[in-house]
C-alpha cells in the first residue's frame, strides 16, 4: 500500500465541552496519511489517477468549518468517514490535535486509524 500523506493541516472550528471554548473558533492542527494505489498515477502523470490532497483538504477544512461538536474524538470520527466515503480510501489514519488543551501540555488530541491496510 501506498501513502499519500498531509502534515499539520490547520482548520478552524468551534470545539469544546466547556462554555469558555465554544465563545470563539479554535484553530486544530491535522495529520493524515490515506492509503491507496499510487502506480496508476505514477503511470500516467494524472491528477485524475491519484488523490488530490489539495480537495482533500479543502473537503476537511470545510467540515471543520461548520462543525460545532464538542469532542475531538467526534470531529475526527466525521472526518475518517467523509475521508472513506469521499474519496474511497482503503485506510487511514488522521491525528487531531487541540493546542493549548491542557495548560502543562503543548497540545492534547487523537489518532485514529480506519479501514482496511493491506
Amino acid at each position: 500500500m501506498d501513502l499519500i500523506f498531509i502534515h499539520e493541516l490547520r482548520v478552524e472550528t468551534t470545539i469544546g465541552v466547556h462554555p469558555h471554548e465554544r465563545q470563539a473558533r479554535q484553530t486544530l492542527i491535522l495529520d493524515l496519511e490515506l492509503g491507496a494505489d499510487l502506480r496508476p498515477a505514477a503511470t500516467t502523470d494524472r491528477l485524475n489517477d491519484t488523490l488530490d490532497y489539495q480537495a482533500v483538504a479543502r473537503r476537511i477544512g470545510e467540515l471543520a468549518g461548520v462543525s460545532e461538536v464538542q469532542l475531538v474524538e467526534t470531529l475526527a470520527e466525521l472526518m475518517a468517514e467523509l475521508l472513506l466515503r469521499e474519496f474511497a480510501v482503503s485506510w487511514l489514519r488522521l491525528t487531531l490535535r487541540k493546542p493549548g488543551a491542557l495548560p502543562e501540555a503543548r497540545e492534547a488530541g487523537v489518532c485514529i486509524e480506519r479501514g482496511r491496510r493491506d
